[in-house]
Order: structure tokens, then C-alpha cells, then sequence
């Protein structure tokens, strides 16, 4: 590695103000702050299971509800991770992972293709999660996606813990893009491409 893949970002509106701090090549070091309890909980499972460090500083209108926060906080933290991927040389980039937790299991199967995607195929049994409105993680994953410029397939393959379900999701996630993002002892010099190029210009030959 001749180049540290790392990021610091920040978004701003009239509804949020975040920033994000990311380091792929990292231990799982986090520091996250949302606001919202929950959602800091699963990015932190996010950074540790993945091994990037990340920071997460987020201020936003949850005194309406958290919407805007759990949404923007997937933006900022998809493209801090876009940006400190760089043009992708060397990497695996494609990742999938089966995670159980206890009576659940779930896989995600991701690809660093520079096209935004995701597939959801997640039923949650209750419509909370503590104060958190479950709804809002297929908001996450999807604004992740968008700003990554990655497609993910999340499955849940079964469950009964709404807890369960979401943790896993997240874990599986991490798991997924560790592998994506790793680099390839045989392949460290190439753009995983024929096109010569992930998510930009194509390079001529």
C-alpha cells in the first residue's frame, strides 16, 4: 500500500450536520455519535466487524423524529468510504457474507461496481427497535448504497428478534465490504475492471 485510504468528510443541511472520519486499512476503532442510541450501536458493529476505523459525529432534528439523521448518516458515511477507496486499484471487490446471531441469519452480497444498488429483502416482526422506527434501516443501507456507489443484496434468511434481525444485517455488511475492500496479493497493481476503471472515466489503452 503506497497510499492510505482514508477520508474525512462532512455534510451539511438545514436538517444535519455530519462528519465523518474513515480509514479502510484501520483495526475497528470507532468513535460514533448520532444522537440516536441504536444507530450508533450498529455503525459501531459496522466499524468493528469491518476493521475501518470510523468516526461519526452527527447533530440533527431528532426532535422531530430520526429520519434525517439515520438517512444522512448512511450518505456521509457511504462517501467518505468511496473517496477513500480512490480509483479501487488492487482491490477484491466483491464481498459476501453469512452472519447468524443466535436464532437469525443473514447475508449480504455486495460489489464495489460503481453503481449504486441496493436489494432489500428484510421483514422485521415489530415495528420499533427501542424508539427507533425500524423502517429506517432499509433508509440507511439505501443512502449508503447511493453515495458508495456500491450494490448490495441484503437477505434476511430468517429471524423472530427484530434486534437480531437489524444487528445482523449490519454485521453482515461489515463482513461483505472487509472482504470487497481488501487487497489482492495477486492482482495489487489492477483495476478489478476490463473497462479499466470502477466508478469513473475509462482508461484507454
Amino acid at each position: 500500500m503506497t497510499k492510505a485510504r482514508v477520508c474525512k468528510t462532512k455534510r451539511s443541511t438545514k436538517e444535519t450536520q455530519i462528519e465523518v472520519a474513515v480509514n479502510i486499512d484501520g483495526t475497528g476503532v470507532y468513535n460514533v455519535s448520532t444522537g440516536i442510541g441504536f444507530l450508533d450501536h450498529m455503525i459501531e458493529q459496522l466499524s468493528k466487524h469491518s476493521l475501518m476505523d470510523l468516526d461519526v459525529n452527527a447533530k440533527g432534528d431528532i426532535h422531530i423524529d430520526y429520519h434525517h439523521t439515520t438517512e444522512d448518516s448512511g450518505y456521509a458515511i457511504g462517501d467518505a468510504i468511496q473517496t477513500a477507496l480512490g480509483a479501487r486499484v488492487g482491490i477484491v471487490r466483491y464481498g459476501n457474507a453469512k452472519v447468524p446471531m443466535d436464532e437469525t441469519l443473514t447475508e449480504v452480497s455486495l460489489d464495489i461496481s460503481g453503481r449504486p444498488y441496493l436489494s432489500w429483502h428484510v421483514t422485521f416482526p415489530n415495528s420499533k427497535v427501542g424508539d427507533m422506527d425500524t423502517e429506517l434501516f432499509k433508509e440507511w443501507f439505501r443512502a449508503f448504497a447511493q453515495s458508495s456507489g456500491i450494490t448490495i443484496h441484503v437477505i434476511n434468511l430468517y429471524g423472530e428478534n427484530t434486534h437480531h434481525i437489524v444487528e445482523s444485517c449490519y454485521k453482515a455488511l461489515a463482513r461483505a465490504l472487509r472482504g470487497a475492500m481488501s487487497i489482492d496479493a495477486r492482482a495489487k497493481d489492477i483495476i478489478p475492471s476490463t473497462k479499466g476503471s470502477i466508478g469513473g472515466d475509462v482508461v484507454e489503452d
